[in-house]
């Protein structure tokens, strides 16, 4: 199995990286995700052990915060179904749910990689995030970004985030 690779957005005043050094066994759901290109990733693509990026955005100094991995499978988002909950969606129905999630599982809280960092580097320059008018949040990685990151913040290559 190759692993893949993915740099996950998240508002640090939503839910930071310190937010998941914290939770119970570092690990969260990543719900919320209203774009149908990002749950097609999260549903048909991540499979556990995958590498993340956990990238802090819509923040003062954005950018590349910690290494995480897919810690499951993905499974229907429940926050969909909350009446209460900003991410609510009338028209999702339980039997055939419209939003799905992936678990998260801290492998280590980094520097941050601010994004005008990230423009700066030449092995970068191609990463979707970096692209002009990508509003994503989440996007693929390569194998050459994800060793290239982990190395510069001080990992060891592709191993920092790969499965056991």
């Amino acid at each position: 199995m190759n692993p893949r690779y993915w740099l996950m957005k998240s508002e640090p005043d939503e839910f930071s990286i310190d937010d998941l050094v914290r939770a119970p066994k570092r690990r969260t759901p990543w719900f919320g995700v209203r774009n149908y290109q990002a749950r097609n990733y999260m549903r048909d693509a991540m499979k556990v052990g995958d590498g993340v990026l956990f990238y802090h955005s819509s923040c003062p100094v954005p950018g590349i915060a910690g290494i995480a991995r897919v810690a499951s499978a993905a499974y229907p988002d429940a926050s969909q179904f909350d009446r209460k909950s900003p991410y609510y969606d009338a028209k999702s129905q339980r039997e055939a749910p419209r939003w799905m999630l992936v678990d998260v599982e801290l492998v280590k809280k980094t520097r941050l990689m601010p994004l005008e960092e990230m423009r700066g580097y030449r092995e970068l320059q191609d990463m979707v995030v970096l692209r002009r008018g990508n509003r994503l949040s989440i996007t693929p990685v390569t194998r050459e970004e994800w060793r290239f990151i982990n190395e510069m913040l001080g990992g060891t290559g592709e191993s920092a985030g790969a499965p056991r």
